[in-house]
């Protein structure tokens, strides 16, 4: 499975972006699909997760400005961010968590996106 994402670039402070990313492949059935993002030297940090029945959760600096909307029939997951702060500079990366279903159980996967780098600054 392959996860694309795109939309990244430099954008002024108080300026928006979408980003956006699509999996491909042998997908079972996806459940959870989440933003990253990651500055150097610092661990990556959860920015947004939407699971299957539409519940959304955010980290607390980016509550109010960012948005996040999945589409699993696509397998896809967006986030719109608005009002972005120099502190909204990072590398974000989507990732998706697969659930296969068997006669011994559920195995979980975790996809990653290749990485999309976001730049706030004037």
């Amino acid at each position: 499975v392959q996860l694309q994402a795109s939309g990244g670039g430099l954008v002024q402070p108080g300026g928006s972006l979408r980003l956006s990313c699509v999996a491909s492949g042998s997908i079972f059935d996806i459940r959870v699909m989440n933003w990253y993002r990651q500055t150097p030297g610092k661990q990556r940090e959860l920015v947004a997760m939407i699971t299957r029945s539409n519940t959304t959760a955010y980290k607390e600096s980016v509550k109010g400005r960012f948005a996040i909307s999945g589409d699993y029939a696509r397998n896809a997951v967006s986030l719109q961010m608005n009002s972005l702060k120099p502190e909204d500079t990072a590398v974000y990366y989507c990732n998706m968590k697969d659930f296969q279903t068997t006669e011994g159980g559920t195995n979980e996967y975790n996809y990653w996106g290749q990485g999309t780098l976001v730049t706030v600054s004037s």
